[in-house]
């Protein structure tokens, strides 16, 4: 959530430098955006709300810069409340993601000044402002940071000292080593196009940018080495190819990523271990990351024969008493950024607990501080709604339980079964059966999905799908919760999608299809089998517990064509960030 893009170097086109990284960052979600640069007659800024698109930057060459996407919270969304904001002098412009939880109180301070927008982050330059009379820029920073409550990241450039200052408590912010030229960044994907030599700043430690680039620890002001990685990532996968959006293609990139995972990762022992020694096993996870914890219980449950607890995130903090140092939590995020997650992980180790992150993105704040990391390896996923990452999780679950059992190769071939099967959807009759329905279902207002067991988590998923990308108000329920009062809003036309697995489940899955049927709704079977119930069957083969992955896949597809056919960005849904950094 919001993005952050800065460039210092030799360069003369800085603004189209920042603007270009601004783009990779657009999966964050953001509503507004802006770009500051360093002039000889001061700091020249301009603003826009809405999306980048193909916008063409008016700004004077520069060698420095800072840019920003932002995602509103104080304050509506406006050129004014959006970054960089600039101090009374016009020589001090900073940018920020997260919420400065104090910046009333701290706003009495400078009400002198004069304010150009409503956002709390305005408060933080002004603040800087009247500290700099005082101290140099850098300290003058510094001290202001620490003043701020809340989890935070800010980036500070002052045009008469040529320097550029970044901080962060929380959010993330990386910074790039290029020759003679450094970037800073919200997200390693917008620094790897110009460089793969980075530093993961960690929080509470100031990275100052100028000719050359030094660091400092905020709270003893003394001087740190900086510890430089090399990241290899094949940034191709970050390019959408022959396909129209990024959702799409990362759909059909699940079944090689499913084959890796299957055949390729050793890792997978080393999490049996930790499970197999904790007292006492949690999953957490946030929108599509808590769906595969669900799904993950379940696993544990059935194959495994043992019990595991699981929350989302954001709720996780609230049933945190029971831990203690032999507990094991599990966080499973594809971004390893949401607040959501490092907030709990955070109070998890603070009781001792082992921590573990299954996540998708190497350096980032869950990686670095898990005390043990399983990398997905689905490569960078752009798409705001996740769908690659969401069943390499699956799958990692799945393989995990299977080891857990001493049955790893039949995990493997479950998890390969899985890949041959969802392969088997991207056929042309398969994806206009997809496109035939979603037209049918483009004007509907209120949609419903089902399942029992395992295919509870998946109906999940599928709400959580279909209402991102395409607005419709989706609800995902267990089968036996619709006579509980859900049903209550079913009437003749109401869709129904059921999913119908060939196990335990399906005699009392299909009677709750028969209930909807009665009061008028209209039967969307996925299953391997056609019911008589079923107005439209989306067929599925059985596969076993192995439908747990593939079964989500045709409503991957039915999600993006929703889209598509109502004129929606699928890869930017409206509202949503990929990394929710804000409580």
């Amino acid at each position: 959530m919001c993005g952050i893009f800065a460039y210092t170097g030799h360069k003369p086109n800085a603004a189209n430098i920042i603007l270009d990284g601004l783009k990779t960052l657009e999966y964050r979600g953001y509503d507004s955006w802006g770009i500051a640069v360093e002039t000889s007659k001061g700091i020249a800024v301009e603003k826009h709300i809405g999306k980048i698109g193909d916008a063409q930057i008016r700004l004077p060459n520069a060698v420095r810069g800072i840019g920003h996407t932002r995602w509103a919270t104080h304050g509506g969304v406006t050129v004014e409340n959006s970054h960089p904001h600039l101090d009374c002098t016009r020589e001090i412009a900073l940018l920020h993601n997260g919420i400065v939880e104090n910046f009333a109180e701290l706003k009495k301070d400078v009400n002198d000044h004069t304010f150009r927008s409503q956002t709390d982050t305005e408060v933080v330059v002004h603040l800087i402002e009247n500290l700099c009379s005082m101290y140099p820029f850098t300290e003058a920073v510094m001290i202001a940071f620490k003043k701020l409550k809340g989890l935070n990241a800010i980036v500070v450039m002052h045009n008469k000292t040529g320097e550029t200052v970044a901080l962060k408590n929380g959010s993330p912010l990386v910074i790039g080593i290029g020759e003679k030229e450094y970037f800073i960044a919200s997200d390693v994907t917008g620094i790897l196009p110009y460089t793969h030599k980075v530093i993961f700043l960690k929080d509470n430690e100031m990275a100052v940018v100028a000719d050359t680039l030094h660091m400092v620890d905020v709270h003893t002001g003394k001087n740190l080495t900086p510890q430089i990685e090399e990241i290899h990532w094949n940034m191709e996968n970050a390019d959408k190819g022959k396909f129209t959006h990024f959702m799409l293609k990362e759909i059909f990139e699940q079944p090689s990523i499913l084959q890796n995972l299957a055949t390729t990762n050793d890792r997978i022992a080393i999490l049996a271990r930790y499970v197999r020694k904790a007292k006492g096993t949690f999953f957490i996870g946030a929108g599509t990351a808590y769906n595969a914890s669900l799904a993950g219980a379940y696993l544990f449950s059935k194959i495994a024969k043992q019990h595991v607890n699981t929350a989302p995130a954001s709720e996780f903090n609230y049933l945190e008493d029971f831990l203690h140092e032999k507990s094991l939590v599990i966080a499973l995020s594809q971004s390893g950024e949401t607040i959501d997650i490092i907030e709990p992980m955070n109070r998890a180790k603070e009781k001792k607990a082992t921590v573990i992150g299954i996540l998708n993105t190497i350096g980032s704040t869950l990686y670095r501080m898990s005390d043990e990391v399983f990398l997905l390896g689905a490569g960078p996923e752009k798409a705001v709604a996740s769908t690659k990452a969401y069943t390499a999780k699956l799958a990692t679950l799945l393989l995990l339980v299977y080891t857990l059992c001493n049955k790893r190769e039949e995990g493997q071939k479950i998890v390969t079964d899985a890949a041959t099967e969802i392969q088997r959807f991207f056929s042309d009759t398969y994806l206009l059966q997809m496109q035939r329905l979603a037209k049918k279902l483009k004007n509907t207002q209120h949609l419903y999905t089902i399942g029992r067991g395992y295919a509870y988590p998946t109906a999940l998923e599928a709400a959580l799908k279909i209402k991102e990308v395409s607005y419709i108000h989706a609800e995902g329920f267990a089968g036996g919760e619709l006579k509980h009062g859900p049903i209550a809003l079913i009437e003749k036309g109401t869709p129904c999608i059921v999913f119908a697995p060939q196990d335990t489940t399906y005699s009392a899955i299909i009677s709750n299809a028969t209930e909807v049927k009665a009061r008028g709704g209209y039967i969307i079977g996925v299953a391997s089998q056609h019911a008589p119930i079923f107005d439209e069957w989306v067929e599925i083969k059985d596969i076993g517990i192995g439908s747990i992955i593939s079964g989500i896949v045709p409503m991957q597809l039915l999600a993006y064509y929703l889209a598509v056919m109502k004129k929606l960005d699928p890869d930017k849904p409206r509202n949503l960030a990929k990394s929710v950094t804000v409580k």
